[in-house]
């Protein structure tokens, strides 16, 4: 039998207000469970239920005042139906990326195309992408975390995906990828492994984060069909929802 925390033990703490990293006007505040080292597979599951990602060991759901931008959203993995443009990057590099899950330690080569992918991609700061940072964003858990890397026929690392596995499927936390081709689709073609994984292992869901629709980088999780979003305390097909955001500020 797996340990579950009683909801009773875990405590929720708002944050101070901090920039908010994908809307630049706006500002941002998250509610914190503690204490982090409870927050075991089985609690985070229901967590991420509810609306919660992590972020090395703290678990964490936005409660921002007056925005409802950043709405969790997952796949139903044995519903999922690849529209065109996906099954030409699937189709693409099918039988030519390798898989091959490794520890969660410090991987230099891993760690290079990280700096690569977050200065190219993000503009981030040198300081911001020290072996610290990427050690205790990625590196940290508490729970059931994989970390698969992805080789290309020559070799060379080119998509590394860490992963948390859930009781009711799986959760993707973050993915970087090399930056050098923007039309290569590492992105793409990652979240549809993480699928076609779950759906080979008989897992209900892959969950994808936060979608906000006025963020490019966190829009495109609107295309992978069919979705639903955590929107108000309750799972809800995500056509019921993306209308919703022409109208809220």
């Amino acid at each position: 039998m797996r340990h579950v925390t009683p909801p009773e033990i875990l405590r929720f703490y708002p944050s101070q207000p901090y920039p908010c990293p994908y809307l630049p006007e706006r500002t941002a505040r998250s509610c914190v469970a503690t204490p982090a080292h409870l927050v075991d597979a089985a609690t985070y599951s229901r967590l991420v239920r509810e609306g919660f990602r992590r972020s090395g060991h703290f678990s964490y759901g936005m409660i921002c005042t007056q925005c409802e931008a950043c709405v969790s959203v997952r796949v139903p993995a044995a519903r999922f139906q690849p529209d065109r443009s996906q099954r030409r990057t699937w189709q693409r590099w099918a039988g030519k990326l390798s898989a091959a899950e490794q520890p969660l330690v410090f991987i230099p080569e891993h760690f290079r195309l990280y700096r690569r992918y977050v200065m190219a991609r993000h503009d981030e700061a040198d300081e911001d992408a020290s072996p610290e940072n990427y050690e205790q964003f990625l590196l940290t858990s508490h729970i059931d975390t994989r970390l698969v890397e992805f080789r290309d026929p020559e070799g060379r690392v080119v998509i590394v995906s860490l992963v948390d596995v859930l009781d009711d499927g799986l959760s993707c936390v973050y993915t970087f990828y090399d930056p050098d081709d923007p039309r290569a689709g590492f992105g793409t073609w990652s979240i549809l492994w993480h699928i076609a994984q779950a759906q080979a292992s008989g897992m209900p869901y892959v969950y994808l984060g936060y979608w906000i629709a006025r963020s490019r980088k966190m829009a495109y999780k609107a295309r992978f069909r069919p979705l639903e979003g955590y929107w108000r305390g309750r799972w809800l097909p995500f056509e019921r929802i993306e209308p919703l955001f022409r109208t809220l500020p």
